[in-house]
Protein backbone atom coordinates (compact mmCIF):
# COMPACT_ATOMS: atom_id res chain seq x y z
CA UNK A 1 0.00 0.00 0.00
CA UNK A 2 1.48 3.35 -1.08
CA UNK A 3 0.47 6.31 1.09
CA UNK A 4 0.66 9.80 -0.40
CA UNK A 5 1.09 12.31 2.43
CA UNK A 6 -0.25 15.70 1.35
CA UNK A 7 0.66 18.71 3.50
CA UNK A 8 -0.93 22.09 2.63
CA UNK A 9 1.44 24.88 3.70
CA UNK A 10 1.37 28.65 3.99
CA UNK A 11 4.33 30.29 5.74
CA UNK A 12 5.99 29.04 8.92
CA UNK A 13 9.22 27.28 7.99
CA UNK A 14 9.95 26.36 11.60
CA UNK A 15 6.58 24.63 11.97
CA UNK A 16 6.92 22.72 8.70
CA UNK A 17 10.51 21.75 9.49
CA UNK A 18 9.51 19.91 12.67
CA UNK A 19 6.70 18.12 10.85
CA UNK A 20 8.97 16.91 8.03
CA UNK A 21 11.70 15.79 10.40
CA UNK A 22 9.09 13.79 12.32
CA UNK A 23 7.83 12.15 9.12
CA UNK A 24 11.36 11.15 8.19
CA UNK A 25 11.43 9.06 11.38
CA UNK A 26 8.36 7.11 10.30
CA UNK A 27 9.00 3.38 10.04
CA UNK A 28 6.54 3.00 7.13
CA UNK A 29 8.47 2.78 3.86
CA UNK A 30 5.89 2.89 1.04
CA UNK A 31 5.11 6.59 1.19
CA UNK A 32 5.64 9.84 -0.65
CA UNK A 33 5.53 13.32 0.86
CA UNK A 34 3.90 16.15 -1.08
CA UNK A 35 4.03 19.71 0.24
CA UNK A 36 1.54 22.04 -1.42
CA UNK A 37 2.72 25.60 -0.90
CA UNK A 38 -0.11 28.15 -0.97
CA UNK A 39 2.05 31.06 -2.20
CA UNK A 40 4.10 31.48 0.98
CA UNK A 41 5.89 34.80 1.38
CA UNK A 42 8.59 33.65 3.83
CA UNK A 43 10.81 31.72 1.42
CA UNK A 44 9.32 28.33 2.27
CA UNK A 45 9.62 27.17 -1.33
CA UNK A 46 13.39 27.65 -1.58
CA UNK A 47 13.91 26.27 1.93
CA UNK A 48 12.11 23.04 0.98
CA UNK A 49 14.13 22.69 -2.22
CA UNK A 50 17.40 23.17 -0.36
CA UNK A 51 16.71 21.08 2.74
CA UNK A 52 14.28 18.42 1.47
CA UNK A 53 14.99 17.82 -2.24
CA UNK A 54 13.40 14.36 -2.00
CA UNK A 55 10.00 15.89 -1.16
CA UNK A 56 7.55 16.70 -3.96
CA UNK A 57 6.84 20.44 -3.89
CA UNK A 58 3.82 22.02 -5.56
CA UNK A 59 3.95 25.81 -5.79
CA UNK A 60 0.53 27.42 -6.05
CA UNK A 61 0.03 30.89 -7.50
CA UNK A 62 -2.19 31.94 -4.58
CA UNK A 63 -3.48 30.74 -1.23
CA UNK A 64 -6.19 28.19 -1.98
CA UNK A 65 -6.66 27.30 1.69
CA UNK A 66 -6.69 23.81 3.14
CA UNK A 67 -9.35 22.51 0.75
CA UNK A 68 -7.83 23.90 -2.45
CA UNK A 69 -4.28 23.09 -1.44
CA UNK A 70 -5.11 19.47 -0.68
CA UNK A 71 -7.08 19.07 -3.90
CA UNK A 72 -4.13 20.27 -5.94
CA UNK A 73 -1.85 17.87 -4.12
CA UNK A 74 -4.04 14.94 -5.18
CA UNK A 75 -3.29 15.57 -8.86
CA UNK A 76 0.33 14.58 -8.21
CA UNK A 77 -0.31 11.78 -5.70
CA UNK A 78 0.59 8.23 -6.78
CA UNK A 79 -0.68 6.41 -3.71
CA UNK A 80 -3.77 4.25 -3.30
CA UNK A 81 -4.37 6.11 -0.03
CA UNK A 82 -4.14 9.86 0.56
CA UNK A 83 -3.09 11.14 3.96
CA UNK A 84 -3.99 14.78 4.53
CA UNK A 85 -1.80 16.27 7.23
CA UNK A 86 -1.45 19.65 8.91
CA UNK A 87 2.04 21.12 8.84
CA UNK A 88 1.91 21.80 12.61
CA UNK A 89 1.98 18.14 13.64
CA UNK A 90 4.54 15.59 14.80
CA UNK A 91 3.99 11.85 14.92
CA UNK A 92 4.86 8.59 16.64
CA UNK A 93 7.22 6.56 14.38
CA UNK A 94 4.76 3.68 13.88
CA UNK A 95 1.60 5.70 13.24
CA UNK A 96 1.43 5.08 9.48
CA UNK A 97 1.94 1.34 9.89
CA UNK A 98 -0.88 1.20 12.42
CA UNK A 99 -3.24 3.11 10.13
CA UNK A 100 -2.36 0.91 7.15
CA UNK A 101 -2.82 -2.28 9.15
CA UNK A 102 -6.17 -1.10 10.51
CA UNK A 103 -7.72 -0.62 7.04
CA UNK A 104 -6.10 -3.64 5.36
CA UNK A 105 -8.72 -5.89 3.77
CA UNK A 106 -11.63 -3.65 4.78
CA UNK A 107 -13.10 -2.47 1.52
CA UNK A 108 -16.01 -0.71 3.22
CA UNK A 109 -13.68 1.63 5.14
CA UNK A 110 -13.10 4.87 3.22
CA UNK A 111 -11.19 6.90 5.81
CA UNK A 112 -9.34 6.56 9.11
CA UNK A 113 -8.13 8.96 11.79
CA UNK A 114 -5.38 8.51 14.41
CA UNK A 115 -5.61 9.74 18.00
CA UNK A 116 -4.78 13.44 18.03
CA UNK A 117 -3.15 14.78 21.20
CA UNK A 118 -2.27 18.37 22.06
CA UNK A 119 1.38 19.13 21.25
CA UNK A 120 1.92 21.39 24.26
CA UNK A 121 -0.03 19.40 26.89
CA UNK A 122 0.52 15.74 26.10
CA UNK A 123 -2.20 14.55 28.50
CA UNK A 124 -4.92 16.47 26.63
CA UNK A 125 -6.85 15.46 23.55
CA UNK A 126 -6.34 18.10 20.90
CA UNK A 127 -9.13 20.52 20.04
CA UNK A 128 -8.96 19.57 16.37
CA UNK A 129 -10.15 15.99 16.23
CA UNK A 130 -9.41 14.30 19.56
CA UNK A 131 -10.44 10.68 19.32
CA UNK A 132 -12.75 11.05 16.33
CA UNK A 133 -15.47 13.40 15.21
CA UNK A 134 -19.23 13.43 15.65
CA UNK A 135 -22.00 15.90 14.80
CA UNK A 136 -25.45 16.89 16.02
CA UNK A 137 -28.67 17.31 14.06
CA UNK A 138 -28.07 21.04 13.52
CA UNK A 139 -24.56 20.49 12.10
CA UNK A 140 -22.51 21.53 15.12
CA UNK A 141 -19.44 19.26 15.23
CA UNK A 142 -17.70 17.91 18.31
CA UNK A 143 -15.27 15.08 19.07
CA UNK A 144 -14.56 12.37 21.56
CA UNK A 145 -12.25 14.19 23.93
CA UNK A 146 -13.43 17.71 23.02
CA UNK A 147 -16.79 19.47 23.24
CA UNK A 148 -16.51 23.12 22.20
CA UNK A 149 -13.59 24.48 24.29
CA UNK A 150 -13.65 21.66 26.86
CA UNK A 151 -10.75 19.25 26.27
CA UNK A 152 -10.47 16.00 28.21
CA UNK A 153 -7.35 14.32 29.47
CA UNK A 154 -6.52 11.10 27.66
CA UNK A 155 -6.84 8.33 30.23
CA UNK A 156 -7.49 5.58 27.71
CA UNK A 157 -11.25 6.11 27.92
CA UNK A 158 -11.56 6.15 24.11
CA UNK A 159 -8.95 3.53 23.26
CA UNK A 160 -11.35 1.45 21.22
CA UNK A 161 -11.10 1.25 17.45
CA UNK A 162 -14.60 2.12 16.33
CA UNK A 163 -16.65 4.03 13.77
CA UNK A 164 -16.82 7.82 13.83
CA UNK A 165 -18.82 10.28 11.76
CA UNK A 166 -15.94 12.44 10.60
CA UNK A 167 -12.15 12.28 10.61
CA UNK A 168 -10.13 15.38 11.45
CA UNK A 169 -8.33 17.24 8.70
CA UNK A 170 -5.41 17.55 11.10
CA UNK A 171 -4.45 14.02 10.10
CA UNK A 172 -6.58 11.48 8.27
CA UNK A 173 -6.20 8.90 5.54
CA UNK A 174 -8.73 8.29 2.75
CA UNK A 175 -8.91 5.99 -0.26
CA UNK A 176 -7.95 7.97 -3.34
CA UNK A 177 -10.59 6.47 -5.62
CA UNK A 178 -13.38 7.09 -3.12
CA UNK A 179 -12.13 10.63 -2.49
CA UNK A 180 -12.39 11.29 -6.22
CA UNK A 181 -15.85 9.72 -6.45
CA UNK A 182 -17.06 11.90 -3.57
CA UNK A 183 -16.07 15.05 -5.45
CA UNK A 184 -12.92 15.90 -3.47
CA UNK A 185 -12.91 18.72 -0.91
CA UNK A 186 -15.40 21.51 -1.56
CA UNK A 187 -13.20 24.56 -2.10
CA UNK A 188 -16.03 26.85 -1.06
CA UNK A 189 -15.05 25.98 2.51
CA UNK A 190 -11.48 27.29 2.04
CA UNK A 191 -10.55 26.04 5.54
CA UNK A 192 -12.37 24.51 8.52
CA UNK A 193 -14.93 21.70 8.33
CA UNK A 194 -14.29 20.75 4.72
CA UNK A 195 -13.23 17.34 6.05
CA UNK A 196 -16.56 17.00 7.88
CA UNK A 197 -18.39 17.84 4.68
CA UNK A 198 -16.34 15.26 2.77
CA UNK A 199 -16.95 12.60 5.41
CA UNK A 200 -20.69 13.29 5.29
CA UNK A 201 -20.61 12.49 1.57
CA UNK A 202 -18.58 9.35 2.26
CA UNK A 203 -21.27 8.30 4.74
CA UNK A 204 -23.95 8.96 2.11
CA UNK A 205 -22.01 6.67 -0.23
CA UNK A 206 -22.35 3.87 2.31
CA UNK A 207 -18.73 3.95 3.44
CA UNK A 208 -17.31 3.68 6.96
CA UNK A 209 -14.96 6.12 8.71
CA UNK A 210 -12.98 4.70 11.60
CA UNK A 211 -10.69 5.68 14.47
CA UNK A 212 -7.40 3.97 15.32
CA UNK A 213 -6.34 4.79 18.91
CA UNK A 214 -2.90 3.17 18.72
CA UNK A 215 -1.73 5.60 16.01
CA UNK A 216 -0.84 8.91 17.67
CA UNK A 217 -0.27 12.42 16.30
CA UNK A 218 0.54 15.59 18.27
CA UNK A 219 -0.94 18.87 17.05
CA UNK A 220 -0.11 22.54 17.67
CA UNK A 221 -3.70 23.74 17.53
CA UNK A 222 -4.66 27.16 16.09
CA UNK A 223 -1.26 27.96 14.56
CA UNK A 224 -2.71 28.88 11.14
CA UNK A 225 -5.74 30.73 12.53
CA UNK A 226 -5.92 31.92 16.17
CA UNK A 227 -8.78 30.41 18.17
CA UNK A 228 -10.77 33.63 18.62
CA UNK A 229 -9.95 35.35 15.33
CA UNK A 230 -12.68 36.82 13.15
CA UNK A 231 -11.70 34.53 10.27
CA UNK A 232 -12.00 31.37 12.36
CA UNK A 233 -15.40 32.39 13.76
CA UNK A 234 -16.62 33.27 10.27
CA UNK A 235 -15.52 30.06 8.59
CA UNK A 236 -16.82 27.82 11.37
CA UNK A 237 -20.28 29.41 11.40
CA UNK A 238 -20.61 29.72 7.62
CA UNK A 239 -19.29 26.28 6.78
CA UNK A 240 -21.33 24.31 9.31
CA UNK A 241 -24.52 26.12 8.23
CA UNK A 242 -23.60 25.49 4.59
CA UNK A 243 -23.48 21.77 5.35
CA UNK A 244 -27.00 21.85 6.77
CA UNK A 245 -28.28 23.61 3.66
CA UNK A 246 -26.62 21.19 1.24
CA UNK A 247 -26.17 17.70 2.72
CA UNK A 248 -29.63 16.92 4.06
CA UNK A 249 -32.51 16.09 1.76
CA UNK A 250 -34.87 19.04 1.21
CA UNK A 251 -37.55 18.11 3.81
CA UNK A 252 -34.93 17.72 6.57
CA UNK A 253 -33.16 20.91 5.51
CA UNK A 254 -36.40 22.85 5.91
CA UNK A 255 -37.19 21.04 9.17
CA UNK A 256 -33.87 21.85 10.85
CA UNK A 257 -33.40 25.31 9.32
CA UNK A 258 -35.53 27.34 11.80
CA UNK A 259 -33.74 25.91 14.84
CA UNK A 260 -30.32 26.49 13.29
CA UNK A 261 -31.27 30.09 12.49
CA UNK A 262 -32.44 30.58 16.07
CA UNK A 263 -29.10 29.28 17.37
CA UNK A 264 -27.23 31.69 15.08
CA UNK A 265 -29.24 34.62 16.43
CA UNK A 266 -28.53 33.44 19.96
CA UNK A 267 -24.82 33.52 19.06
CA UNK A 268 -25.25 37.08 17.75
CA UNK A 269 -27.04 38.14 20.94
CA UNK A 270 -24.36 36.52 23.09
CA UNK A 271 -21.64 38.35 21.14
CA UNK A 272 -23.44 41.67 21.67
CA UNK A 273 -23.80 41.06 25.42
CA UNK A 274 -20.09 40.23 25.63
CA UNK A 275 -19.31 43.16 23.31
CA UNK A 276 -17.38 40.74 21.13
CA UNK A 277 -17.54 42.60 17.84
CA UNK A 278 -15.35 40.06 16.03
CA UNK A 279 -17.77 37.23 16.83
CA UNK A 280 -20.81 39.40 16.08
CA UNK A 281 -19.42 40.45 12.70
CA UNK A 282 -18.35 36.93 11.82
CA UNK A 283 -21.79 35.38 12.49
CA UNK A 284 -23.63 38.22 10.75
CA UNK A 285 -21.38 38.07 7.67
CA UNK A 286 -21.59 34.28 7.50
CA UNK A 287 -25.40 34.55 7.31
CA UNK A 288 -25.10 37.31 4.70
CA UNK A 289 -22.83 35.09 2.57
CA UNK A 290 -25.31 32.22 2.69
CA UNK A 291 -28.15 34.54 1.74
CA UNK A 292 -26.26 35.97 -1.24
CA UNK A 293 -24.84 32.72 -2.64
CA UNK A 294 -27.85 30.58 -3.56
CA UNK A 295 -26.09 29.17 -6.64
CA UNK A 296 -23.34 27.70 -4.47
CA UNK A 297 -25.99 25.97 -2.39
CA UNK A 298 -27.87 24.64 -5.43
CA UNK A 299 -24.68 23.38 -7.08
CA UNK A 300 -23.59 21.59 -3.92
CA UNK A 301 -26.99 19.98 -3.40
CA UNK A 302 -26.73 18.60 -6.95
CA UNK A 303 -23.35 17.02 -6.14
CA UNK A 304 -24.71 15.44 -2.96
CA UNK A 305 -27.69 13.96 -4.82
CA UNK A 306 -25.28 12.55 -7.39
CA UNK A 307 -23.16 10.60 -4.90
CA UNK A 308 -25.93 9.64 -2.46
CA UNK A 309 -26.49 5.91 -1.98
CA UNK A 310 -27.96 5.97 1.55
CA UNK A 311 -31.11 7.78 2.65
CA UNK A 312 -31.13 10.27 5.51
CA UNK A 313 -33.09 7.95 7.76
CA UNK A 314 -30.01 5.70 7.92
CA UNK A 315 -27.55 8.59 8.17
CA UNK A 316 -29.40 10.14 11.11
CA UNK A 317 -28.66 7.03 13.17
CA UNK A 318 -25.04 8.17 13.18
CA UNK A 319 -25.82 11.67 14.48
CA UNK A 320 -26.10 12.86 18.07
CA UNK A 321 -29.88 13.03 18.28
CA UNK A 322 -30.18 16.45 19.85
CA UNK A 323 -28.36 19.75 20.16
CA UNK A 324 -24.78 19.71 21.42
CA UNK A 325 -25.19 23.45 22.09
CA UNK A 326 -28.08 22.74 24.47
CA UNK A 327 -26.30 19.75 26.04
CA UNK A 328 -23.13 21.75 26.74
CA UNK A 329 -24.38 25.23 27.60
CA UNK A 330 -27.66 24.37 29.32
CA UNK A 331 -27.14 20.88 30.75
CA UNK A 332 -23.45 21.45 31.44
CA UNK A 333 -22.15 18.37 29.59
CA UNK A 334 -18.36 18.59 29.23
CA UNK A 335 -17.43 15.04 28.21
CA UNK A 336 -18.46 12.88 25.27
CA UNK A 337 -19.06 9.99 27.63
CA UNK A 338 -21.72 12.03 29.49
CA UNK A 339 -23.90 12.57 26.41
Amino acid sequence: MIISIIIPHWNGIDVLSECLESLKKSTYKDKEIIVVDNASSDGSQEWIKENHPDIILIENDQNYGYAGGCNRGVYTAKGDWLLFLNNDTIHEPDWLELLAKSVEGKDDVAAIQPKIINYYERKLFDYAGGAGGHIDLFCYPFAKGRIFLEQEEDGGQYDTADDIFWASGTAFMVRKDVFEQAGRFDETFFAHQEEIDLCWRLQLMGKRIVFEPKAVVYHKNAVSLPMHSYRKYYLNHRNSFFMLLTNYNLPLTLYFLPVRLMLEFVAIAYAIVKWDLRHFGAVFNSLFWLLTHPLNIIKKRHLVRKVRMINDREILKKFYRGSIVFAHYIRGVKKYSDL
